[in-house]
């Protein structure tokens, strides 16, 4: 194995990720008759690709109910 001395200027892009809070968006699809979650979609670090994430997933599901979380706070709903 090749040592890199170098190694410890390298500074990480993300902080390290902790138990429950690695991915805090998820993206949840209801079920038809819109009274329970049915399944969870994506989940993501960040608010922009959790965006992403909920805009891929109302053109995919067109009429069902989709929901964008943050921890238990509802950020964006389809309608």
């Amino acid at each position: 194995m090749v040592e890199r001395p170098d190694r410890e200027k390298v500074a990480p892009l993300t902080a390290p990720a902790s138990a429950g809070s690695a991915l805090p968006y998820e993206v949840v699809l209801w079920d038809l008759p819109r009274a329970r979650p049915e399944r969870v979609l994506g989940r993501a670090a960040g608010v922009v690709l959790a965006r992403a994430i909920f805009a891929a997933a109302v053109t995919e599901h067109l009429g069902r109910r989709i929901v964008l979380l943050h921890g238990g706070k509802v950020l964006a709903e389809s309608s």
